[in-house]
Protein backbone atom coordinates (compact mmCIF):
# COMPACT_ATOMS: atom_id res chain seq x y z
CA UNK A 1 0.00 0.00 0.00
CA UNK A 2 1.12 3.52 -0.75
CA UNK A 3 -0.31 6.66 0.84
CA UNK A 4 0.16 10.04 -0.81
CA UNK A 5 -0.62 12.90 1.58
CA UNK A 6 -1.60 16.42 0.61
CA UNK A 7 -2.41 19.07 3.20
CA UNK A 8 -3.84 22.28 1.77
CA UNK A 9 -4.90 24.67 4.51
CA UNK A 10 -7.59 22.84 6.46
CA UNK A 11 -8.13 20.20 3.74
CA UNK A 12 -6.27 16.88 4.13
CA UNK A 13 -6.30 14.55 1.13
CA UNK A 14 -5.06 10.97 1.27
CA UNK A 15 -4.59 9.04 -1.94
CA UNK A 16 -4.48 5.35 -1.01
CA UNK A 17 -3.10 2.85 -3.51
CA UNK A 18 -2.96 -0.95 -3.36
CA UNK A 19 -4.52 -3.04 -0.60
CA UNK A 20 -5.97 -1.68 2.63
CA UNK A 21 -6.03 -4.71 4.88
CA UNK A 22 -4.99 -5.99 8.31
CA UNK A 23 -1.32 -5.49 7.49
CA UNK A 24 -1.59 -1.96 6.08
CA UNK A 25 -4.52 -0.44 8.01
CA UNK A 26 -2.38 0.55 11.04
CA UNK A 27 -0.15 2.61 8.73
CA UNK A 28 -3.14 4.55 7.37
CA UNK A 29 -4.46 5.03 10.90
CA UNK A 30 -1.12 6.53 11.98
CA UNK A 31 -1.16 8.96 9.03
CA UNK A 32 -4.71 10.05 9.87
CA UNK A 33 -4.05 10.54 13.59
CA UNK A 34 -0.84 12.48 12.88
CA UNK A 35 -2.45 14.84 10.36
CA UNK A 36 -6.11 15.26 11.28
CA UNK A 37 -5.85 17.96 13.96
CA UNK A 38 -7.45 21.19 12.76
CA UNK A 39 -8.64 19.60 9.51
CA UNK A 40 -12.09 20.69 8.33
CA UNK A 41 -12.21 18.46 5.23
CA UNK A 42 -10.76 14.96 5.00
CA UNK A 43 -10.74 13.36 1.54
CA UNK A 44 -9.80 9.77 0.75
CA UNK A 45 -8.95 9.17 -2.91
CA UNK A 46 -9.48 5.46 -3.58
CA UNK A 47 -9.05 5.56 -7.39
CA UNK A 48 -6.04 3.23 -7.11
CA UNK A 49 -7.32 1.12 -4.20
CA UNK A 50 -7.61 -2.55 -5.16
CA UNK A 51 -9.00 -4.06 -1.96
CA UNK A 52 -10.32 -3.06 1.47
CA UNK A 53 -10.78 -5.45 4.40
CA UNK A 54 -12.69 -5.06 7.65
CA UNK A 55 -9.54 -3.56 9.20
CA UNK A 56 -9.57 -0.85 6.53
CA UNK A 57 -13.27 -0.25 7.09
CA UNK A 58 -12.61 0.18 10.80
CA UNK A 59 -10.02 2.90 10.05
CA UNK A 60 -12.55 4.73 7.85
CA UNK A 61 -15.23 4.48 10.55
CA UNK A 62 -12.82 5.85 13.15
CA UNK A 63 -11.89 8.77 10.86
CA UNK A 64 -15.58 9.46 10.17
CA UNK A 65 -16.31 9.67 13.91
CA UNK A 66 -13.54 12.25 14.36
CA UNK A 67 -14.64 14.28 11.33
CA UNK A 68 -18.28 14.29 12.49
CA UNK A 69 -17.04 16.54 15.31
CA UNK A 70 -14.74 18.83 13.32
CA UNK A 71 -15.76 18.91 9.66
CA UNK A 72 -16.54 16.79 6.62
CA UNK A 73 -15.14 13.57 5.21
CA UNK A 74 -15.63 12.11 1.77
CA UNK A 75 -14.35 9.21 -0.26
CA UNK A 76 -13.71 9.77 -3.97
CA UNK A 77 -12.67 7.62 -6.92
CA UNK A 78 -14.32 4.44 -5.66
CA UNK A 79 -14.28 1.58 -8.16
CA UNK A 80 -17.09 -0.97 -8.48
CA UNK A 81 -15.36 -3.61 -6.35
CA UNK A 82 -14.80 -1.27 -3.41
CA UNK A 83 -18.31 0.20 -3.82
CA UNK A 84 -19.79 -3.28 -3.59
CA UNK A 85 -17.96 -3.82 -0.28
CA UNK A 86 -19.29 -0.46 0.99
CA UNK A 87 -22.83 -1.42 -0.03
CA UNK A 88 -22.75 -4.94 1.47
CA UNK A 89 -21.35 -3.65 4.78
CA UNK A 90 -23.68 -0.64 4.98
CA UNK A 91 -20.77 1.81 4.73
CA UNK A 92 -22.41 3.39 1.70
CA UNK A 93 -25.02 4.74 4.15
CA UNK A 94 -22.40 6.06 6.59
CA UNK A 95 -19.82 7.59 4.25
CA UNK A 96 -20.10 10.40 1.73
CA UNK A 97 -18.94 8.74 -1.50
CA UNK A 98 -18.28 10.41 -4.86
CA UNK A 99 -17.57 7.82 -7.51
Amino acid sequence: MEIIKKLDGDKFELKVEGRLDTTTAPELEEVIVAGIEGVKELVFDFAALDYISSAGLRVLLSAQKIMNKQGDMKVIGVNDTIMEIFEVTGFSDILTIDK
